[in-house]
């Protein structure tokens, strides 16, 4: 196997430099917010949180340039969108402090690896004066009364958290230090608290778990606060190991199907060969009902679940089901014929074509939204109530709907988040929390109810397929119009805002397609000064289960748009790089660009069949960069790997990424890593292909997501110094910019500009498809004798 580098850069300290790109226009440390203290016995702290500061616009001059009228993003985005939702809740957000000198805080986010809660445990530990591991922080259940505040989602947990942790946090810090002032008899000016002990100028120390007790207020108390200032931090922007590091390489770390729930058996579904079909009969219930371990078989929903000892027992039985199916949603359908749909919705550009118009009409075929670990829940029903374990990024809309589902109020059902294997967008669905929720009911007993790998791949949820078309009037040395229409199989972002009303509102007529015109408005911009610039989205709900997968709309979007930036520059006799550089919209997101081609020594001499791409993506208050190295000769693109993908290999990638304020740079740089795993992904190798209503993928051995052989050897990861006072969004990131460049690379490398993505999408089949029916495909067991 390749040895793979990967370094990650930091700029100069910010006391070390003057300010520049990244400075926003008000500074939160010198500003005073509302808290509460919570009445209660112990320390209770919470926040209100207020307006914010706006992220640094500087312009980027230049002479030739037409300038483009700010778009949407530039002004209010998906996550001012998210944390003004949040805004009336915000004071429900709580610490607790405990007599045995640690801090408790319920996170109301998802963990499926994002690092969120090390980031959290960081920031209430830099605010009180601690270690972060005093921190206990853990996942909220369903809060209802959160209302849009328990969403997980577009990259916002950081940015929508921030500031009301800090606030409850630092009350909590000002209320024990006003105690141990009272306590020790000094003024509370001259203590200092470190590591949870509150010191005085004598020497003498007190404990913070000692004065929760006396910090505690008799009644809810509104108390201003002042945030710590940021040149005093000590823990936010240095690196930090995952807290569940240890744990995940060690095995002991608990997922949703390690849970030991008293009673709650395995659980399998046996589901249709087409795409959401359904049961009509089965000719052998009693007869499975007797095999070995066997507990229960129920037929329900879309499948016929069975319930035993062991998972291998309910897969045997799935197995020697005898099921008549009903057609699915799809029936009949392939590639081709989406397609053709897709194009016969198309919105028409606007601008006429000119002399000088280039136009480029580019394919994204649908790809997998499994994670890596499968699609699982516990579920508890009995009478009139229910208890869910499992992981979800939108566990009150799951709350409500399963209740709804069960005919029972939403306040009888207990949801607890638990932390999940993976998810990039996956997780805001609650598939299985609510076949388990039906099962259970159906069954009378507990069930721990498992997906399998292909119910994952063939039945799961996917990136829809889509279209993208650019029209760019260029004049002889400017771009005068430049126009993207977007067009896709129907998104689900069901369920809105995790929580029912928008759930419902989303479900009605239109009602998705609002949700995610307003979700493609506020995350799409064209970085560049490019004269009229618009950009519209048209979606087709065909029956397919999609989802809000990834960075959503971003990466096939970039990929066009960088694409045809490449074939503008080309016909004005500029350098991919420069020309980009020229005409970007903002000083900030110049500044990535720039450190970019620095870092990646762009334009340097390459063989014959490789290439430098770059590309540039603007969203999450923040700016990246990418430039890829891509390897196209045909020695690599036809080496034999045993029943796998080839084609080009990037063997370098330099990424450079502003994100505002980094509370942690190791996680920072594990998101980027795995952004560009997955853009490598999706451009390259993996997708599903659709044949008579079904997709033929059937697990990870035939879904070719980025594997050792073509994961880049090298890789560079430059973090931008800000001095911007609050973070932006990081954990799709890595991905658009990525996309962009391997496609340019790409055309650089063959002189063929791609028209549809992954490349190898109409490649022949390197493995025999699995059968639609039973048996189910076994997982693969001799994935270490490939060959590289």
């Amino acid at each position: 196997m390749p040895s793979h580098r990967a370094t990650t850069t930091r700029e100069r300290p910010r006391a070390e430099r003057p300010a520049k790109h990244g400075v926003l226009h008000t500074d939160l440390s010198r500003r005073r917010f509302l808290g509460y203290v919570v009445a209660g016995t112990t320390l209770v702290a919470a926040a209100e949180l207020g307006r914010e500061a706006i992220f640094d616009a500087t312009p980027s001059a230049s002479a030739l340039a037409v300038p483009s009228a700010p778009q949407t993003p530039e002004v209010y985005d998906l996550l001012d969108v998210l944390r003004d939702s949040a805004r009336p809740t915000a004071n429900l957000i709580r610490i607790k402090v405990n007599r045995d000198n640690t801090v408790s805080f319920a996170l109301p986010r998802s963990d499926n690896g994002q690092g969120i809660i090390t980031s959290t445990q960081m920031i209430i530990a830099e605010e009180m004066g601690l270690d972060p591991d005093q921190v206990l922080v853990t996942l909220a259940d369903a809060r209802p009364e959160l209302v849009f505040n328990q969403l997980t989602g577009g990259s916002s947990t950081t940015f929508t958290t921030f500031t009301p942790i800090r606030v409850a946090a630092a009350l909590a810090q000002g209320r024990l230090l006003d105690a141990a002032a009272a306590e020790m008899r000094q003024d509370k000016d001259v203590l200092t608290s470190r590591q949870g002990l509150i010191t005085g100028p004598n020497g003498a120390s007190l404990p913070f778990g000692e004065l929760t007790t006396k910090a505690a207020a008799p009644v809810t108390q509104a108390v201003e606060v002042a945030l710590k200032d940021q040149e005093k931090f000590t823990i936010i922007g240095k690196p930090r190991t995952k807290s569940d590091a240890l744990a995940m390489v060690t095995g002991k770390k608990k997922f949703t199907t390690d849970l030991q729930i008293p009673g709650a058996l395995p659980t399998v579904l046996c589901r249709a060969p087409d795409l959401n079909g359904y049961p009509r009969a089965v000719a052998n219930l009693d007869q499975v009902r007797t095999m070995p371990g066997i507990t229960d078989v129920v037929k329900v929903g879309g499948g016929v679940a069975v319930r035993g000892n062991t998972f291998g027992q309910c897969i045997a039985a799935v197995d020697a089901l005898q099921v008549t199916w009903a057609n699915g949603t799809v029936h009949g359908k392939d590639d081709d014929a989406v397609l053709k749909e897709l194009r016969a919705a198309e919105l028409p550009l606007a601008a006429p074509k000119l002399p000088g118009s280039l136009e480029g009409e580019f394919v994204f075929y649908f790809r997998s939204n499994s994670s890596l670990e499968t699609n699982c829940a516990i579920a508890d029903v009995r009478g009139n109530r229910a208890t869910i374990w499992g992981p979800s990024k939108s566990p009150i809309a799951a709350q409500a709907e399963i209740a709804k589902k069960l005919g029972i109020p939403q306040n009888a059902v207990t949801f607890h988040v638990q932390e999940g294997g993976g998810s990039f967008g996956r997780k805001l669905f609650f598939d299985a929390a609510e076949e388990a929720a039906l099962v259970s009911q159906a069954m009378g007993k507990p069930v721990k109810l498992m997906w399998t790998r292909a119910d994952d791949s063939r039945q799961g949820r996917t990136h829809p397929m889509a279209t993208c078309r650019i029209r760019a009037n260029v004049t002889a040395d400017a771009v005068t119009s430049f126009e993207i229409r977007h067009t896709s199989v129907a998104t689900e972002v069901n369920p809105g805002l995790s929580e029912a009303i928008s759930a419902a509102a989303n479900k009605a007529p239109l009602g998705n397609l609002t949700v995610s015109e307003s979700i493609f408005e506020t995350t799409q911009v064209t970085p560049y000064n490019f004269g009229a610039s618009t950009r519209f989205l048209n979606e087709v709900d065909m029956g397919f289960n999609t989802s809000s997968m990834r960075n959503i709309y971003s990466p096939d979007v970039a990929t066009a748009r960088e694409l045809m930036v490449d074939q503008i520059a080309a016909k004005l006799g500029k350098d991919p790089y420069e020309f980009r550089s020229e005409f970007a919209k903002q000083a900030r997101w110049k500044a990535v660009l720039d450190r970019v081609a620095q870092e990646a020594g762009w334009g340097k001499s390459m063989a014959d069949g490789t290439a430098q791409g770059i590309g540039m993506h603007v969203e999450y208050k923040g700016a990246a960069a990418c430039v890829v190295e891509l390897d196209c000769r045909p020695e690599t693109v036809n080496r034999k790997i045993r029943q796998a993908r080839t084609g080009p290999r990037v063997t370098k990638v330099t990424y450079v990424v502003d994100v505002g304020l980094v509370i942690n740079p190791r996680g920072l740089e594990a998101q980027m890593m795995g952004g560009i795993n997955d853009a490598l992904a999706m451009t390259l190798t993996s997708s599903l292909h659709l044949d008579d209503g079904h997709f033929v993928e059937a697990s990870w051995d035939n879904y070719f997501y980025t594997r050792q052989w073509n994961t880049p050897p090298e890789m560079n990861i430059v973090i931008m110094d800000s001095t911007a006072p609050e973070p932006g969004g990081a954990g799709e990131f890595g991905i658009a910019a990525t996309c962009g460049a391997i496609a340019c690379a790409y055309a650089r490398a063959t002189g063929k500009v791609p028209t549809y993505f992954p490349l190898d999408h109409k490649d022949p089949l390197p493995f025999e498809p699995y059968p639609t029916v039973p048996p189910i495909p076994p997982s693969p067991t001799d994935g270490l004798q490939t060959t590289f």
